[in-house]
């Protein structure tokens, strides 16, 4: 996949370095994990989020030679997030969510507003079927 139109510097050997580094974490296996069977017969498969960020930079001083005088640097960082699991068990799937506890009031009441709707309208649609037409 190299460009041969693209030229050659310690910045760009640099990056091509960590994005290789990158792509050797976070692969297939890093989103969709091997599958886990209990001696029950149940199968978990874990399920993650993964993301990542990637930054360099440099330059080139003297210019005598381009090895010469290069200062630069580069870093990655790779998150993975647990999200869910597929539990297989008697030819049935189900997936098992991996919720993190709500931290602030807001957060709690974010989680209990589809709840809150779900009672408003049942208490609404038992009012319209008591109503008589």
């Amino acid at each position: 996949m190299d460009n041969p139109m693209e030229k050659k510097t310690p910045l760009s050997d640099m990056m091509r370095t960590t994005m290789d580094k990158i792509h050797e974490m976070v692969d297939a296996n890093t989103i969709i994990g091997q599958p886990i069977t209990t001696p029950d017969g149940v199968t978990l498969i874990p399920i993650s989020k993964v993301s990542f960020g990637f930054g360099s930079g440099g330059g080139d001083y003297g210019k005598t030679s381009v090895k010469e005088g290069f200062g630069g640097g580069s870093a990655a960082g790779v998150k993975i997030d647990p999200v869910a699991f597929l539990v297989i068990k008697d030819g049935s799937t189900r997936v098992l969510p991996v919720a993190v506890p709500p931290t602030s009031t807001m957060e709690r009441i974010v989680e209990k507003v589809p709840d809150i709707l779900d009672k408003m309208e049942k208490r609404f649609d038992k009012k319209e079927d008591k109503e008589p037409c």
